[in-house]
């Protein structure tokens, strides 16, 4: 059962993105051009943001930069973590919509945008990584691990994961799908907020943006890193992702009042 949810997760990781694209584009008209830059700009945020939080952990460990008492840590790691990724990401899609897609100012547009930032996201961390750690644990898990010639505390590090992996629910895998979904809702959700901060020319939008992403970030680390329930940690996720759709929903045109009305696109809100 184990092995079948990780197919439905994958499966979903990678599909998801690309059934949402075509809807939307089917339903706006809009172009798949906004969605491959909208992947183009994780993809390039990830470039600044991977080596940044390698270099502040060498910085850390290194003693270049004060680290915080023990009793703190696990707090001040997931607001870093978070922080790290919301200065990352949401001047990414501010940079694109200002100077990559000048024409793109509309609600829609950037919902296809959006799609495609938090999609690539989705294929990379779960349709990508996901596979390539379950074909590993596959391997470890049908040979000793002492036949790796590993020292004895890193083979016993190594058999402990790899038990920890074939033995934990059945079902988490398919939490990490709807995570995913989640994850793709609220950077819908940021990447029209984000496009008010152009459109309007208010810089407070990017910085209420990068908020957000700080918080949400951090809030699934730090539960995660407390060891709290995985539905507990998906439900804290799955309110920012609400928060996303309101967002998505309140800047939609006063002309469309669902998604899925056949109406034109009208003014966005004050």
């Amino acid at each position: 059962m184990l092995i079948f949810a990780f197919i439905v997760e994958i499966l979903f990781a990678i599909s998801f993105p690309i059934a949402l694209g075509w809807w939307i584009q089917r339903r706006w008209q809009t172009s798949w051009k906004l969605f491959l830059v909208g992947a183009a700009t994780f993809i390039a945020s990830q470039v600044v943001h991977i080596p940044l939080n390698l270099g502040l952990t060498e910085a850390f460990n290194a003693g270049w930069l004060p680290r915080p008492p023990a009793s703190w840590r696990v707090l001040f790691n997931s607001f870093l973590l978070g922080l790290t990724a919301g200065l990352c990401e949401e001047p990414a899609r501010y940079i694109a919509y200002r100077w990559v897609l000048r024409r793109v100012r509309t609600w829609r547009e950037a919902l296809m945008f959006g799609a495609g930032h938090g999609g690539v996201e989705a294929i990379l961390l779960v349709g990508v990584l996901v596979p390539l750690t379950f074909m590993s644990m596959v391997f470890l898990r049908g040979m000793d691990i002492d036949a790796l010639g590993l020292p004895p505390e890193q083979a016993a590090l190594v058999q402990e994961q790899v038990d920890a992996y074939w033995g934990q629910p059945w079902y988490n895998p398919l939490l990490g799908a709807v995570e995913r979904l989640f994850a793709i809702i609220f950077h819908l959700g940021m990447a029209v907020l984000v496009l008010q901060a152009v459109v309007r020319e208010r810089l407070h939008y990017l910085l209420i943006a990068i908020v957000l992403h700080t918080l949400t970030n951090a809030v699934a680390v730090f539960t995660m890193q407390s060891g709290w329930n995985l539905f507990a940690v998906e439900g804290l996720v799955g309110l920012f992702a609400l928060l996303g759709l309101g967002i998505i929903l309140y800047y939609r045109p006063q002309t469309a009042p669902t998604l899925f009305a056949n109406q034109g696109e009208g003014q966005h809100r004050d």
